[in-house]
């Protein structure tokens, strides 16, 4: 629990038996968590009963991708917040609360991993992939200038919290099934005038296996194609909330 409100942990996993078990033991030790909820997205290996025998409850999602598995996720935890993370070990547990304590202020808190002084020595933030994440977080920034005035330096950091208010409103305008996910929450949530807040999270190097999304160039350079339809698309051709008087346009989820 945390101020009364209750919070679930969403992990998605494809094929992580080198690292679930470790993730889970690491965030069940934080006292704010009040379930673990790990998404089987077809996984061929013991994940999901690794991910069991360590205390996590798993549910199945047979549509692949990472934002089917994190929707999926979401739609099956019980919790008033939601805090996304990833399932290989790359993010730390102590960051939790720091993510809930924004959250206090913000309807959405995205972790950025661009920040040096919080990179991990072999952490997998290589010069093209931070510098990449930082244009494209800034080309969002720049659509979205007016009304929101919003400051992103990273657009593909799973490490975030959002109220279950904010999930709900955002819900019907998200669609991706890939890694484009993560931009299109936060495009989603601009769109509904959720406030965003960034705050920079330590990121460590995987525990095993590789990324799917970034361990080779053309990866990236497909993630990031991606990426950038996916926010010109939020941005041009779908409408956002209108405005309405006495509406605050920044305003923080209801509690």
């Amino acid at each position: 629990m945390y101020r009364d409100q209750s919070v679930s942990l969403v992990i998605p996993a494809y094929n992580e038996e080198e690292t679930i078990q470790h993730v889970v033991t690491e965030f069940r030790g934080e006292p704010h968590l009040d379930e673990i909820v790990v998404v089987d997205n077809n996984c061929r290996d013991r994940t999901a009963e690794l991910a069991a025998a360590a205390g996590a409850r798993v549910v199945a999602e047979s549509k692949p991708g990472y934002g089917a598995a994190l929707l999926a996720g979401m739609d099956a935890a019980k919790g008033d917040i939601l805090v996304l993370v990833e399932a290989d070990g790359s993010f730390r547990a102590r960051d939790v609360e720091k993510l809930l304590v924004y959250l206090q202020d913000a309807g959405m808190v995205v972790g950025t991993r661009t920040t040096r002084q919080m990179l991990e020595q072999g952490a997998n933030m290589r010069s093209i992939l931070r510098w990449g994440n930082v244009f494209m977080a800034k080309f969002l920034q720049l659509l979205w200038l007016r009304p929101h005035e919003p400051r992103f330096t990273d657009v593909g950091c799973t490490f975030r919290a959002l109220t279950r208010e904010t999930f709900d409103r955002i819900r019907p305008r998200l669609s991706q099934t890939g890694p484009a996910f993560s931009p299109e929450m936060m495009c989603a949530a601009l769109q509904e005038r959720c406030r965003i807040i960034e705050i920079p999270v330590t990121y460590a190097p995987r525990i095993g296996g590789e990324s799917k999304h970034s361990d080779t160039f053309w990866r990236q350079a497909r993630t990031a194609w991606m990426m950038w339809k996916t926010i010109c698309r939020k941005r041009f051709f779908e409408r956002s909330r209108p405005v309405r008087q006495g509406d605050d346009a920044d305003r923080v989820g209801r509690r």
